[in-house]
């Protein structure tokens, strides 16, 4: 008798075994080679259309993929690879997917010869231990006070961007915006909330060498009452609210019966003099400056011009916030629960200033600011995109080299060195996980090989001079110099990395290599669209083994 088979139909299919490792291994190549261009000084740049129909000009790995449209799973996990690391320090997001990519590319000889995918992880896993010793071994540490070392590792670290063409530029509003906004917390620790209180605003006109880090905030708005405000203070004492400065609406619809007219003029005066408490509360503490993130009353704007305060209503959560941080101030609930304490007094100046055809009004001059705003002019809106995104890796650069203050080589060096000491350690691997071991080694060579290929030369020749300079592991900082592809000591180039980015780099890269090498089924469960007119589909049936050899199983 011929044993029934469940033959999956209609809206599950199921693919499953090498076809599926193969599967996933060639769209993780194919992610890969789509970015490969982008990687070193000397490389391209990509043209998106978005789904807007707007343009993005880049090279920036994560920015490319994150445009990408692509249907097959494995690939879609390689795209979010370079979101994680970009999350995560910033930098190194084309890095990671080269990487990964090539992890699996080696990998798929041994798939060919029906290695197990958990031997090859268990290799690829005792390879990146060995690979982040050699980290640690190589590396040095710096002196984060040393301003000129640390705009020289900015630099090299976004020496690969398209704005490495301004110069120190870009390195220095990075460092700039990340000291302002570093917090200590202790026993060496530092913080440094990029997302909280830098905040870059781009405003088209000018030239880009007019950008600059304000010693203090900037903000979309002008005063209430332009003609009756004052639009320059002098070392201003701010109050910020959340509040609103206007009568109290009942939560929901309230009404009131009037039986005489005098009731009516009583009630309007309520409202009125609610308001004119609130303020008097406000002005009590003799403010220049009161900005709130709800609206404000004619009323109270009367009571505010009289008393000689500027007012702005209306302004973001987070813009407070940062005025907050930038003055010193304390954000109030309620107007009847003021302090002195509350009030700010650490800005220098205020001043409403016309750029273009908008108002921004700017708190600058401030003692100590712990927040600040970048201010980015250029030529086009396009320009400036390109040019914020590359701040934020800049800016995520020095925050890394804040928190950690250690270097290792850049220009592929590092790669070499870690592909050469693996090599030399895989005679020492016992048993059949020697093979993935030695392939893993071989596999970090991507990187070097990636840039002489960028560099436009023989990356063949300079591979070879390359390996044999750390066949035995030493000259740890001789790499290939991105912009001429010549080999160099990145020590006198001053090319280098920040160390946890290249740990995190490897870690990510290798991490998913395993994880995708350990997927040795594809269930779909997402229905085939019916055509017009078509029958419904049916239920999965039992069927004979017979049959069931006639019937596609995997459709292509």
């Amino acid at each position: 008798m011929q044993s029934p088979v469940l033959v999956l139909k209609d809206s599950l299919t199921r693919e499953s075994g090498s076809k599926v490792h193969h599967g996933n291994i060639q769209a993780s190549k194919a992610v890969a080679d789509i970015i490969r261009t982008t990687l070193g000084p000397r490389s391209m740049l990509k043209m998106l259309l978005d789904a807007a129909g707007g343009i993005v000009v880049t090279n920036d790995g994560n920015a490319i993929l994150r445009e990408l449209d692509v249907a097959h799973p494995a690939a879609k996990s390689m795209i979010e690879l370079s979101r994680t690391q970009d999350e995560e320090v910033g930098d190194g997001t084309t890095s990671v997917i080269v990487l990964a990519g090539e992890m699996l590319h080696v990998a798929e000889a041994f798939i060919d010869k029906k290695y197990h995918p958990t031997v090859i992880c268990r290799a690829y896993n005792k390879a990146l231990e060995d690979a982040l010793a050699v980290l640690d071994k190589i590396s040095m540490s710096i002196d984060v006070n040393d301003r000129s070392m640390m705009l020289g590792l900015v630099k090299s670290c976004i020496g690969t961007k398209f704005t490495s063409q301004f110069g120190d530029l870009i390195a220095d509003l990075a460092l700039d915006a990340t000291t302002t906004v570093g917090v200590d917390l202790g026993q060496g620790l530092r913080e440094v909330d990029i997302k909280k209180y830098i905040k870059v605003e781009k405003i088209p006109g000018g030239q880009l060498e007019d950008s600059k880090v304000l010693k203090g905030v900037m903000f979309n708005k002008d005063v209430v009452v332009p003609g009756k405000m004052k639009r320059k203070i002098v070392n201003p004492r701010i109050i910020l609210l959340d509040c609103p400065l206007e009568y109290k609406k009942g939560e929901n619809q309230t009404n009131a019966e009037l039986v005489r007219e005098e009731d009516w003029a009583v009630l309007l005066k309520m409202e009125e003099e609610y308001i004119e408490n609130l303020c008097a509360q406000i002005l009590k503490f003799k403010p220049d400056l009161v900005i709130t993130e709800k609206g404000l009353s004619d009323l109270a704007c009367h009571y505010f011009s009289k008393a000689g305060v500027s007012a702005i209503r209306r302004l973001r959560k987070t813009d407070n916030n940062r005025i907050a941080k930038a003055c010193g101030a304390v954000i109030v609930n309620r107007p009847d629960e003021l302090q002195e304490s509350d009030v700010g007094t650490g800005a220098g100046l205020f001043e409403v200033k016309k750029i273009g055809d908008e108002f921004f009004a700017y708190i600058v001059d401030c003692k100590d600011p712990k927040a600040c705003t970048v201010l980015l002019r250029g030529a086009s809106k396009d320009l400036l995109n390109e040019v914020e995104r590359n701040l934020q890796d800049a800016m995520s650069v020095a925050r890394n080299i804040l928190k950690h203050p250690k270097l290792v080589p850049g220009g592929g060096a590092t790669e070499l060195t870690v592909s050469a000491t693996l090599k030399q350690k895989s005679s020492s691997v016992e048993g059949i996980e020697k093979w993935p071991y030695e392939a893993a080694a071989v596999a970090f060579e991507a990187i070097p090989r990636t840039l002489a290929q960028n560099c436009g030369v023989n990356v063949i020749r300079t591979m070879t001079a390359l390996q044999g300079k750390h066949a035995n592991g030493e000259n740890a900082w001789t790499g290939i110099d991105g912009n001429s592809g010549e080999i160099a000591d990145m020590k006198e180039l001053k090319i280098w990395d920040a160390y946890n980015v290249k740990a995190q780099t490897f870690k990510t890269a290798i991490e998913a290599a395993c994880m995708l090498l350990r997927i040795d089924d594809i269930v779909s469960g997402i229905k085939k669209r019916q055509a017009p007119g078509a029958s419904q589909p049916s239920k999965p049936t039992v069927e004979t083994e017979g049959d069931a050899d006639n019937e596609q199983m995997i459709p292509e």
